[in-house]
């Protein structure tokens, strides 16, 4: 039991500091899901709920107690008097319950319903376009990230050829091949390296913060980000959450123009009163008496000067504000899309290069590293093609990352 315990706890910090895995549409979702924005769309779905329960209330019967007692100075009376009627008293009770129940007002609550169902979704799509513009930042630091991987990786190869060359180095200033002033430079070299090895990993760590940050998830030194495959569509379709946006502004717009048009349809309500108070209906006997009264009332609004009118060109105007606004997203939209287009094009160009340089640079490195071996160069000039190799390297990974967060901005911009 005691071999086994030390075991387990080697297999528990094993498992710790095992490598996290992350992937670029992995941070989409969690950033999209975990951003504090992303609370509000289940807000907007709560208050759009108890909002269309209250106009929903319309339709169900309005009930009004009201209770009142008055004096007044004077009283109707007769002027003559008549057997068994006597004079109202000048102190009145009355309390009565009444009853209104819509019966036809064209559909006008349903309408407001309808109205207010779309400016939830147009408020959930506002959230959405909002949330997007989440993924730019996203990117950034994630390619960001993915480079001072690549950085390490180059910088690390270049630190063990460097270490292999010094082993040689130390062995030819042995034999008497070398000067020892060759080690010294080399090993200022190395020392060069593990500075640029460690200021890599501070950055690094500081950008694995910041991406930890924008989608609230804890990353740490092992977390490893997977290079994305991203390939690009050079069709002229905008699918961003911006289009769906307008649509649904629109759509408000001509429910908008719906409610004004019912607005001015007849509006049936049925009532009902029953009370009790002192006179009653019978003006004539001066006492407390129940009564009830029951009636249909129409309301039809003939004339409204034009308001009707106004309103509805006044939404018209807004349709063509929302006209011009979507046409000018799509303009600037097709623009950005043309200027990472070209740098994507420059980017292709620029690596197609960096590939030949590179060739050519081993070829250099390989006949110095053959010349310093016969003693033919100093090892000072050797490091100079040595760092030119890897700087070439570093370049062309460089343009590689940078295209293909070129290529991720792409698909943002137009929309996925």
């Amino acid at each position: 039991m005691r071999k086994k315990l030390p075991i387990l706890v080697l297999l528990v910090v094993q498992f710790s500091y095992a490598q996290q895995s992350l992937t670029l549409e992995n941070c989409y979702e969690l950033a999209n899901k975990n951003y504090p924005l992303a609370k509000q769309s289940e807000l907007f779905a709560q208050k759009s709920a108890y909002e269309t329960a209250s106009l929903n209330t319309a339709k169900l019967p309005k009930i009004d107690l009201n209770v009142q007692t008055t004096y007044q100075s004077d009283v109707t009376g007769l002027p003559i008097p008549l057997p068994n009627v006597s004079p109202l008293n000048k102190d009145q009770y009355r309390a009565t319950l009444d009853v209104n129940q819509l019966i036809y007002n064209g559909g006008l609550i349903d309408s407001n319903v309808k109205l207010k169902e779309i400016q939830t979704q147009t408020q959930q799509q506002q959230l959405a376009v909002n949330l997007y513009s989440v993924k730019t930042r996203v990117n950034q630091l994630y390619f960001s990230i993915l480079l001072t991987q690549e950085r390490k990786l180059i910088l690390t190869s270049k630190q063990e050829q460097l270490l292999s060359k010094i082993k040689e180095v130390k062995s030819g200033i042995k034999f008497g091949v070398l000067l020892p002033a060759s080690e010294q430079v080399l090993e200022a070299e190395n020392l060069k390296i593990k500075q640029q090895l460690r200021e890599n990993e501070l950055d690094r760590i500081r950008l694995l913060n910041n991406l930890s940050a924008l989608i609230f998830t804890p990353l740490n030194d092992n977390t490893v980000l997977e290079k994305p495959v991203i390939s690009i569509a050079k069709d002229a379709t905008v699918l961003r959450p911006e289009m769906q946006l307008f649509d649904l502004q629109n759509q408000q717009i001509l429910s908008s123009k719906e409610i004004i048009a019912k607005n001015k349809l007849p509006k049936v309500n049925a009532f009902g009163t029953a009370g009790y108070g002192n006179p009653g209906l019978n003006m004539l006997n001066n006492s407390f008496q129940t009564f009830y009264m029951v009636g249909l009332k129409a309301n039809w609004n003939v004339w409204d000067w034009d308001k009707t009118k106004k309103d509805k060109a006044a939404l018209s105007v807004s349709e063509s504000i929302i006209a011009t606004e979507k046409e000018t997203f799509l303009l600037n939209t097709h623009l950005q899309l043309q200027e990472i287009q070209t740098e994507i094009d420059k980017l292709n160009e620029a690596i197609q290069t960096d590939q030949e340089i590179t060739n050519l640079r081993e070829s250099i490195a390989q006949s110095s590293d053959a010349q310093l071996k016969n003693g033919v160069i100093t090892s000072s000039d050797y490091l100079v093609e040595f760092s030119n190799l890897y700087e070439s390297k570093i370049n062309q990974k460089t343009h590689q990352i940078q295209l293909a967060l070129a290529k991720a901005n792409y698909q943002i911009i137009k929309g996925n």
